[in-house]
């Protein structure tokens, strides 16, 4: 199931749509956080009552459950690299929940800065993507890689750009080099590791590699 409800940006040849893909991957990552996510969200309901920031905290876990569906149904690099970013700020506002105390606000920053590096890289992948296909859409990426890797020269940028995203990968989901943030992102309330360490965040790199399997394939 595809829907590409308007074009979001059009930029002399280039041209990027909020596109929406429902396919066996994506259903499945989707059940996956709809499903856990309810489960967390039903254990909150207790585990934080009484706690002063109770509606503050809900809307934090809801901003995040949005931004991981817009993650893994994006039919762009472009709109997962939006919810890419949504569920990095999450995180930063759920570990750093009970900043008062001084080092969840540490580790908080600790991880924000350590994803960014990964974010950087990510996004250096993309442009290069963006200069070797002139699109961002996963499904034409993989439908052009191994008519493309063919070309003379053009393995070795597929391979760049393929490492270059594998490192965004390596931040998101915590993996060697970028992965010391993740014991300190344990200071948040549990239902937050629930949901972000041990559910949904951290497959966000898994998802990605996934996605464009042809891409890394080629290089």
């Amino acid at each position: 199931l595809e829907s590409t409800p308007w074009r979001w940006i059009a930029t002399g040849p280039l041209e990027f749509d909020v596109g929406m893909v429902l396919d066996p991957l994506s259903s499945v990552m989707t059940l996956v956080i709809c499903g856990v996510g309810l489960l967390i969200h039903v254990y909150s309901i207790g585990y934080m009552r009484g706690d002063a920031g109770y509606a503050k905290f809900f809307a934090f876990l809801n901003l995040f459950v949005f931004a991981m569906l817009m993650l893994v149904l994006s039919s762009s690099l472009l709109g997962l690299f939006v919810g890419w970013e949504g569920v990095g700020l999450c995180s930063y506002l759920l570990i750093g929940f009970w900043y008062a105390k001084g080092w969840p606000a540490e580790a908080a920053q600790k991880a924000f800065v350590m994803n960014r590096v990964g974010d950087a890289c990510f996004l250096l992948g993309s442009f290069l993507l963006v200069r070797l296909f002139g699109t961002l859409d996963m499904s034409s990426i993989g439908h052009a890689t191994a008519e493309l890797a063919r070309e003379p020269g053009k393995s070795s940028e597929l391979a760049w750009a393929a490492l270059l995203l594998f490192a965004g990968c390596c931040g998101k989901s915590a993996q060697f080099p970028l992965f010391t943030w993740l014991p300190d992102a344990m200071a948040g309330p549990t239902p937050v590791s629930a949901l972000i360490h041990a559910a949904t965040m951290v497959t966000a790199g898994i998802y990605l590699v996934v996605r464009l399997n042809p891409l890394f394939l080629a290089s």
